[in-house]
Parts: C-alpha cells; sequence; structure tokens
C-alpha cells in the first residue's frame, strides 16, 4: 500500500517516538534534514579539563595585540584595574571556550601533553617580574584584578566541572620555559573560593612531622610524588631540570622559598595534596 507522503512523514515520526521508549520528539533545526537525538553516546568526555593561569609579562594594550594576531592566543585577557559597565569589572574574551586557543605551548599534566587542546588559558596583565642581580623581583596582582578572575574562574570550574588540581600555573605545565604567574599569585585565597587545590595545614603538618622543614630529602623521590601529583617529570631530565620542577610546585604552593631545592617541608606538602585530592580519571 502506498502512503500519502503526508501520513509517511507522520508514521517516522511515530517510529522514531517508540525508540527506546522515549517520549521526546527529535531535534530540527533550519535544515533541509532531521537530527535524532534522543540516544546519546555514553563514549564520549569534556574536551575542557584543565584552566591555565598566566600573566603577560606586557603591559594591556600590548598583550591586547599579541594575543589578537596569529601566533599567540588565549580565552581570556584581565587588566590589570579592569574598566567598569554598568558597574560590572570588564574582562576581554578573546576566544569562544568552544574553540582551542594557543596560550599552553609545549606542555603536560597528569600524562596529558599539549594542553592547548584540553584547556582554558586566562591572561592576566602583570609585568612579570625584573631581574635584579641574582635574584628576580615579581609584581604582585591588584585585588580588583583577582576578584574579576575569582568571578570568572568559578563559573569555568563550575561549567566544566573541573577538578581542584587542574586548575595550574604556565610553570606548573610547562615548568623548564615558564614561571608564570609567579609566587605573588594567591593559591590559596583562589582555592578558598572553590577555584584550585590548596594543602591544609594540618595535613601538611602531619607529613612534616617534626621534621626541619628545610631538612633535604631525596630528590628522585620528591620528584616521583611530584608526578603522582600531575607535574612533567622524565627519568632523563638534568639535575637543572629537577630543580625548575620542584621550583615550579614552590612557586604554586610554598611561596615563602622557591629556590628549588628538595627539602622536608616540599615533601610534606605534596603528600598532603596527594591525600587530599587522590588521583582519579580527570
Amino acid at each position: 500500500m502506498i502512503f500519502p507522503q503526508r501520513c509517511r512523514a507522520a508514521l517516522i515520526l511515530a517510529g522514531l517516538l517508540l525508540v527506546g521508549c522515549q517520549t521526546s520528539i527529535p531535534t530540527m533545526g533550519q535544515h533541509n534534514y532531521v537530527l535524532e537525538t534522543t540516544r546519546q553516546a555514553q563514549g564520549a568526555d569534556q574536551r575542557i579539563r584543565f584552566l591555565v593561569i598566566h600573566y603577560t609579562a606586557e603591559d594591556f594594550h600590548s598583550a591586547l595585540n599579541t594575543l589578537t594576531d596569529e601566533h599567540v592566543s588565549a580565552h581570556y585577557l584581565i587588566p590589570a584595574r579592569p574598566p567598569h559597565v554598568n558597574g560590572q569589572p570588564v574582562a576581554w574574551q578573546l576566544v569562544p571556550e568552544s574553540m582551542r586557543a594557543w596560550h599552553a605551548g609545549a606542555s603536560g599534566w597528569r600524562g596529558r601533553t599539549n594542553l592547548n587542546d584540553t584547556s582554558i588559558g586566562i591572561e592576566l596583565e602583570n609585568k612579570g617580574y625584573s631581574q635584579r642581580l641574582l635574584a628576580q623581583r615579581f609584581y604582585p596582582f591588584p585585588p580588583e584584578q583577582i576578584a574579576l578572575l575569582t568571578s570568572l574562574s568559578q563559573d569555568i570550574v563550575k561549567r566544566y566541572q573541573l577538578m581542584p588540581q587542574n586548575v595550574v600555573a604556565h610553570s606548573d605545565i610547562a615548568p623548564q620555559r615558564k614561571e608564570d604567574p609567579g609566587p605573588l599569585f594567591p593559591w590559596q585565597a583562589l582555592a578558598e573560593s572553590g577555584v584550585g587545590a590548596w594543602p591544609q595545614a594540618w595535613r601538611v603538618k602531619a607529613f612534616l612531622h617534626g621534621r626541619d622543614p628545610h631538612q633535604p630529602v631525596e630528590s628522585d623521590l620528591l620528584l616521583s610524588k611530584l608526578a603522582r601529583y600531575g607535574y612533567p617529570v622524565s627519568a632523563d631530565m638534568t639535575p637543572r631540570q629537577q630543580r625548575r620542577v620542584i621550583r615550579a610546585f614552590q612557586m604554586h604552593f610554598r611561596q615563602s622559598d622557591y629556590q628549588g631545592n628538595a627539602d622536608a617541608e616540599s615533601e610534606a606538602i605534596v603528600d598532603a595534596l596527594l591525600q587530599q585530592y587522590p588521583s582519579s580519571a580527570d
């Protein structure tokens, strides 16, 4: 029996509605086709897994030019002193979150590489540091800039259900090349607002177990624990490269001393973090 076109269309739609005992109708767009969406595959995951914090090392206008040319980019740029529109602070979105930005470069974290593919990058206007003889002088971040960063980051973490240990510094994921956002970035305050990880003081004290905080520990053991937490560590690293990984960790979690020495307090901090944020599939 040959059905009229309208009847055939009605029967097809009825059949689709019966698949899997679904009661919703197919998604239809302004196209010459229909998308049936009532069954969704389980073999899929969220593209965004990491949030990476940077500083620009240049002023806002220079950074805006740099981040909008064809070589590097970031999803967001936050001025040191954000302007306001209708009483609300303004951040610049330079790349949609659904698209890849070129902010991380050669990078690794928790076994993944090329983090441009799986991360959102936020650049903070900040001069970075100046060199004074053998010492570096880092520059602080204004409170209004951090307040805006906190609000934006809270939304990103909630939107993608990011794990605390996956909110990282550029120096965490590329310790051989980068030092941003540096040891003056307020990681603890950010973590207390629900963005990122921070070790609980009582856990650190327990793992320190009365040792002198600067008591030397085995570098290999400390580095193996840093690798378990997420840092890119390889067996063929030189002593200088090993120190840079330890220094990156210290700039994030032990900002009073970030010389890169393998010491008891650094070991206690990473032990606390590993206990507080057990390893799991990200």
